[in-house]
């Protein structure tokens, strides 16, 4: 009992540290993307994976059972394993360390607020070209 007690803990302690790996990621993306060195068509990757990352709203809906957290599980990490693998390591590596030394405030909140309802209306305005125009 006490054995399967200690590795639940690891367990949550494991899943806690790899929490926080993820945001400090999403932070790193969020600095690097107003680099001027970075590619446009990267930096609307970032800004696009930075949304779905802080968007309550998912691709599947995570009550569908099991494919509700599977998405959030599978496509952000590979989305963000993607936008670094185009990032130059020099910047990579730059934007990590800023992004470790620096605790994300609220402006990041906003920051983030501000790209889901872009993101959203931009969805919305295709959506209506689409099929009302």
């Amino acid at each position: 009992m006490v054995e399967t007690t200690i590795r639940v803990m690891k367990s949550v302690g494991a899943f806690v540290l790899k929490t926080r790996q993820l945001k400090n990621l999403i932070y790193t993306l969020y600095l690097a993307s107003k680099d001027p060195r970075i590619p446009l068509y990267v930096k609307i990757l970032m800004l696009l994976i930075i949304a779905y990352a802080l968007s309550p709203v998912d691709l599947v809906p995570d009550f569908v059972p099991l494919l509700g957290y599977i998405d959030d599980i599978i496509i952000l990490p590979l989305g963000i394993y993607l936008v670094f693998k185009l990032i130059p390591e020099e910047i990579k590596a730059e934007y990590r360390e800023k992004a470790e030394s620096q605790v994300p405030g609220s402006n990041l909140k906003w920051v983030g607020l501000a790209m889901i309802i872009l993101v959203w209306l931009l969805i919305a305005f295709w959506i209506i070209a689409v099929f009302w125009l």
